[in-house]
């Protein structure tokens, strides 16, 4: 196992199809980057979120980012399910991304991720960032699509209840839903914290690597 540290990273782009992917997905792994590197630029972008849903992902993004410098944090309207009928206007938004941040690290879905609005942002990752290092994440759903990652991001214990208590404390919408639980988000991170050989961890697909 090769432990590569993440204290290089200076801009980070986050990308998540619904309002609270990118906090279930990597939220652990941004909080720790912010521990060690506070003057890291995160560009925080969500595709769908609309009423309720829009003013939790801001605020929940707010706190996640908290004391950083902040480059944006965009909250689009896609139509929810949707977006494979969408692709061109989400492109179009990916092009505008990339016009306005060039990032060191890009956080986005997993290409095997059964969820169509899922796939679609992942896929549009890769083909408008074609030169850029991209971590896949990954969500926890009743498709079971949980593969198996190669990348493991090592998380303290107070990283882990805060990214989770953050996380339910912001979403209220999502409450009555029956995976949205602590113990769903604390058990996927000590699933990936056993096969990393630590106690909690966020896990990734990484498809390209380049060491210097």
């Amino acid at each position: 196992m090769i432990d590569i540290g993440l204290t290089r990273v200076s801009r980070v782009l986050c990308l998540g199809a619904h309002s609270d992917d990118i906090e279930i997905g990597c939220g652990g792994t941004v909080l720790k980057i912010i521990r060690h590197n506070p003057k890291v630029e995160v560009f925080w972008h969500v595709f769908s979120a609309e009423g309720k849903r829009k003013r939790e992902a801001r605020q929940s993004a707010r706190e996640f980012l908290g004391g950083t410098n902040v480059r944006g944090i965009g909250i689009d309207k896609f139509r929810e399910s949707y977006f494979p009928n969408q692709w061109a206007s989400v492109k179009d938004t990916f092009e505008a991304l990339k016009q306005r941040f060039n990032p060191d690290l890009i956080l986005t879905h997993y290409r095997h991720d059964r969820h169509q609005d899922h796939a679609v942002i992942s896929d549009l990752t890769w083909n408008t960032f074609r030169d850029h290092f991209i971590l896949e994440y990954e969500i926890p759903k009743y498709d079971g699509d949980l593969g198996q990652p190669n990348v493991f991001v090592a998380l303290p214990e107070d990283i882990c209840n805060q990214k989770i208590g953050t996380i339910l404390r912001h979403f209220q919408t999502q409450a009555s839903r029956h995976w949205f639980t602590q113990e769903s988000f604390l058990g996927i991170l000590r699933i990936r914290g056993i096969e990393s050989a630590t106690r909690y961890a966020e896990a990734y697909y990484c498809r390209k690597l380049i060491l210097l």
